[in-house]
Parts: structure tokens; C-alpha cells; sequence
């Protein structure tokens, strides 16, 4: 069987081999690399084709015999070939991958200016495409370059914001290459090619000013389909990608539950992380860990504020991870900001049940204040925040219900 993988320096988390695996019938590893490694192991590593990532799309031109005319143009190489001499071909599949990306999302870059932000090999890429579609004015901006961040502002007309810096990706969730999106008054769309987070915070900030926002997934499964086409010499349909990116979304989202106390978040969760194959948190469990007591003795002497502070903090750990069912407090709705760190890899179902059947003995919050108060203030909240709704109707009959509403059976 031949043997392709992924070569790159940090690779845990990459999506690649799962793709992969959709993709065709051959072996496909991770080839996880030191810079003062890389040299040996294209020369003398033992594979028959490579994709490449992070931070070699540059570095390992020098080692290649040919390239491709579209290597040529981008200035960069993403896929590499064992020729029949042991020589290496270079070639990049990532531009088929965001022209096909810009297409789908309907983006026509010749409309306005486009700010590409970063000038490592993803930028390259994401240029030559943008050169061939006739974009007006692009924008390169970068820590080293002719244009730094620091001169941003002076580009705030444009229509398009493409990142292809890893400002941003697991684990470094929560930062963006942008402090304030906003100055883009004329922009149309943004585009961030990191696809772990699912939302990174320059996208978290697209859409909380109504900006078109787009992650890289499409573009990294259509550049593996193509690899793959080159690895096997085999077409593969182009629905496949759609098939493929749906799939790996609907396993990698976190389900995130929220609703008021006693409504069934972490009963519910625990049921609906079996039925999934899904590792199950709470937050409460979280934050009393973290105080060394329960959640009603952190309220009572401690006071609501710290709770807060411990669940946010439970949040912003949880968040970045996949794949995962996550049980909230009933109050994590108070705290704005809950809501981007819930949102980067999740989606949030609120438990409808009705207020009459919600217990409050031993929930400190609905025995101080009571549930009527405790609706008024945050069943509009729920509504807002969650994605979906689903009533309760006990809790293998609520999990299975989630379970179909996501689509989640059989993945």
C-alpha cells in the first residue's frame, strides 16, 4: 500500500488524516518534524507523497527537482510527489482549494481591495489565486513586510480580509490578527483560513458586525481532495468535499447546553454524550474543582461574582476543545462574553422545560430569587444565544432529540 501523509511541525490536532481516510484507500500518516529534521526526512523519509504545512511550504522548494506551474506561480509548495528516480515533484493544491473556497462563498475579488494579512505560504497561495481572478488591489500586510500592522488603517477601504496567519488557532484561541474589525466600513466578506477554532475571534467579530464570515475547513478538504488526485491518479467527485466538510463539523462541534437550573443540562448531557461517542463536561463540576468546594458553598461564601469568574474560566478551557457535550450553569448567560467562547467550536441548545417542574431546593440562585425572576431575566437570553431549541421530555427522549435535530445519528 503507498504511504502519504502530512508533513508539518506541530500536527496533534490536524484534521488531515480523518480526511484522508474519507478520501481514498491508502495509508496516511503524520510526519510531525523539527526544522533541523525536515532535510533528512525529505530526502531519505520513507513515503511515496507528502502534503505540507506549517512551516515548510517555502523551506522545502530547494528539495524538489520540478515543480508545477501552479508552485511556480504561488511561490509555494503544499504537495509533493516521489518521482519514479526518488527525485521530488512540488505542487499546491492549496489554490484550487481557495478558488474553490471564493466561488462556493459567491466572492469576487475584482470587486474591490483585498488585505491579505501574512506573507508565509498559505499567503502566497491565497495571492496567486487572487491574481488570477483579477482582483484590483491587494494588500499585503505582515509583521516584516513593507506594510505592517501597525499601518492597517490605511486599508480599512477594503472588500475582502483574508488571514492566513495562525494568529488565533488552537491553542491559541480568543486573539485575532485584528484588534478592531469594525474600521473595515466597505469590507464584504472575511475569510480566515484556520478551521480550529471553527470561529476564531477575527470571525466572532465578522459576524457581530453583520460581515459575511468564512474558516478554511472547505479549503483544506478541497486541497486534500485534490492531493489525493494527484496521490492516486483517481477523480474524485467534487461533492465529495461538501460531504466531507458537513462531516467533520457535525463530529468536531461541541454541543453546548444551556437553561435555566434544574431544566436537565447535565442528566441530558450525560445521556446524549453516550448516544454520541462524546466525552461529557459541566461546567459546575469545573468550577468546583477549581474552588476545592460545591458550587452552592463558592455562592454562599464566596459570593456570585467568583462563581462566575471560575465558570468563565471552566468555559474558556472547554471551548477550545471538540467534539465534546458541555453542561452549563443556568446563569452563564449574565456574562456577555460567555457567548463568543461557547461559540468558537460550539453550538448551543437551550432545554425548554417547563418553569412549574423546575426544582429549587438546593440551587441557591432560584431559592434566593426564584424562579419567575430568574425566567424574566434570562429566558430572552436563551433565545438569543441558543441555535436551537428543544423541549424537555425526559432525558433519553430529550438526548435523542438533539441527537436528530444536529444530525448526529450514525457519526
Amino acid at each position: 500500500m503507498q504511504k502519504f501523509g502530512l508533513l508539518g511541525e506541530h500536527l496533534t490536532h490536524s484534521f488531515s488524516p480523518f480526511i484522508h481516510a474519507e478520501l481514498g484507500d491508502y495509508e496516511y500518516l503524520l510526519f510531525e518534524k523539527r526544522p533541523k529534521e525536515m532535510e533528512a526526512f525529505l530526502l531519505q523519509g520513507d513515503f511515496d507523497g507528502l502534503n505540507v504545512t506549517i512551516p515548510y511550504k517555502k523551506a522545502v522548494i530547494p528539495f524538489c527537482k520540478t515543480l508545477s506551474e501552479t508552485a511556480l506561480s504561488a511561490g509555494s509548495v503544499n504537495t509533493i510527489m516521489r518521482l519514479p528516480d526518488g527525485s521530488l515533484h512540488g505542487d499546491n493544491t492549496d489554490c484550487y482549494g481557495f478558488a474553490r473556497l471564493l466561488k462556493k462563498a459567491g466572492i469576487d475579488p475584482a470587486a474591490g481591495k483585498t488585505v491579505v494579512l501574512g506573507s508565509g505560504g498559505s499567503s502566497l497561495a491565497v495571492q496567486a489565486v487572487l491574481r488570477d481572478m483579477n482582483a484590483k488591489d491587494i494588500v499585503i500586510v505582515s509583521r516584516n513586510g513593507k506594510i505592517s500592522y501597525k499601518d492597517i488603517e490605511k486599508y480599512c477601504d477594503a472588500a475582502l480580509l483574508a488571514n492566513t496567519t495562525p494568529v488565533g488557532m488552537y491553542p491559541n484561541n480568543g486573539i485575532s490578527p485584528v484588534s478592531d474589525l469594525s474600521i473595515f466600513k466597505q469590507c464584504g466578506a472575511v475569510i480566515d483560513l484556520i478551521y480550529n477554532p471553527a470561529r476564531t475571534e477575527l470571525l466572532l467579530q465578522a459576524e457581530e458586525l453583520g460581515i459575511p464570515a468564512f474558516n478554511g475547513l472547505a479549503m483544506l478538504v478541497a486541497q486534500a481532495k485534490k492531493a489525493a488526485e494527484i496521490f492516486t491518479g483517481a477523480s474524485i467527485p467534487d461533492d465529495t468535499i461538501e460531504a466531507i466538510a458537513s462531516k467533520i463539523t457535525r463530529k468536531t462541534c461541541n454541543i453546548v447546553l444551556i437553561g435555566m437550573p434544574g431544566c436537565g443540562k447535565t442528566s441530558i448531557g450525560e445521556a446524549l454524550a453516550k448516544m454520541t461517542g462524546r466525552l461529557f463536561a459541566d461546567t459546575d463540576e469545573w468550577a468546583a474543582k477549581a474552588a476545592g468546594k460545591p458550587v452552592p458553598a463558592i455562592i454562599a461564601e464566596d459570593g456570585e461574582d467568583k462563581f462566575r469568574k471560575l465558570e468563565t474560566d471552566a468555559l474558556l478551557e472547554l471551548s477550545k476543545q471538540s467534539g465534546l457535550v458541555i453542561a452549563t450553569g443556568g446563569g452563564v448567560v449574565k456574562r456577555p462574553a460567555n457567548r463568543s467562547i461557547m461559540r468558537q467550536n460550539g453550538t448551543m441548545v437551550f432545554l425548554d422545560r417547563e418553569l412549574s417542574k423546575l426544582p429549587v431546593v438546593g440551587r441557591p440562585l432560584s431559592e434566593r430569587d426564584g424562579i419567575a425572576a430568574l425566567a424574566a431575566e434570562r429566558l430572552p437570553l436563551y433565545s438569543q444565544w441558543s441555535e436551537h431549541t428543544v423541549p424537555v421530555c425526559g432525558i433519553e427522549e430529550t438526548a435523542s432529540k438533539i441527537r436528530e435535530k444536529l444530525g448526529l445519528a450514525g457519526i
